[in-house]
């Protein structure tokens, strides 16, 4: 099967094209370094050319959300368009668990991520919608994005994170799937107050800076509850733990 993956080269993306190639498909690496661009579509009619799926792990370098719904907004209907043009039948999108939650507590770019699955969800087309908890491979940068005065003040809130190669195995049981018009929810098979979690994953690196869990700390931007991070107790739970991960996982500096 030919199946193009958009965000082909990034952190869930690479690993998505090497398990499907794997498998024995035609894995096409849409990304920017590959002249492919789902903003201004440059690339797409090729790429898009004889594809069977498309699976969007794209992501936006903005925050805010006025970019991010743009970048968002652009991407998701230029890849609808181009795929319904190339007789795409699945068109599968890696989102965020808490979606919802996040956009209503005015977490801008989680705003332009529902948009993003509302586009997609109204757009008559085959989907899947790909739902993850948070990767122990963005736990760093939760906690430097948290970083005031030497200390990290993270969200008081529970997170039950998964590893980047569990997250692409669920894309790509979605997309080989058929097309479920809704949403598959994952999640990892431990639960953690995110301050134990980055407090153990700076202990990893060697680095004693404080982190505490503060009840006003907002998660980029969104005021949270304590379980809003939380999947639904349906989610499918992920194999690798966190310990598991760190063991195999080389410890950047």
């Amino acid at each position: 099967m030919r199946i193009t993956v958009i965000g082909g080269t990034g952190l869930i993306g690479a690993r998505v094209v090497r398990i499907l190639s794997d498998a024995g498909h035609e894995a096409v690496v849409a990304a920017r370094s590959t002249g492919v661009n789902s903003f201004t579509g440059e690339g797409l009619d090729g790429a898009l050319a004889g594809a069977a799926a498309v699976v969007d792990v794209s992501n936006s370098s903005y925050t805010d959300e006025a970019a991010a719904q743009e970048f968002f907004y652009t991407s998701t209907m230029n890849l609808l368009g181009y795929g319904e043009a190339a007789g795409v039948r699945h068109h599968v999108a890696l989102s965020v668990v808490g979606t919802d939650r996040l956009a209503r507590a005015q977490g801008g770019y989680f705003i332009a991520k529902q948009q993003q699955e509302r586009l997609i969800s109204t757009s008559g087309r085959p989907f899947s919608l790909v739902h993850a908890t948070q990767f122990f491979e963005f736990i760093r940068n939760i906690t430097d994005h948290a970083m005031r005065e030497g200390a990290a003040h993270v969200a008081d809130v529970l997170v039950q994170p998964m590893a980047a190669d569990d997250v692409a195995n669920a894309v790509v049981r979605a997309t080989l799937a058929a097309p479920r018009f809704g949403v598959i929810e994952h999640g990892g098979p431990e639960v953690f107050s995110l301050r134990e979690l980055a407090a153990i994953d700076l202990r990893a690196r060697q680095d004693d800076r404080e982190v505490v869990a503060d009840p006003l700390g907002t998660y980029f931007g969104a005021p949270l509850g304590p379980r809003d991070l939380l999947p639904e107790a349906t989610a499918i739970i992920a194999p690798t733990r966190y310990h598991e991960w760190r063991v195999q996982t080389p410890v950047a500096g």
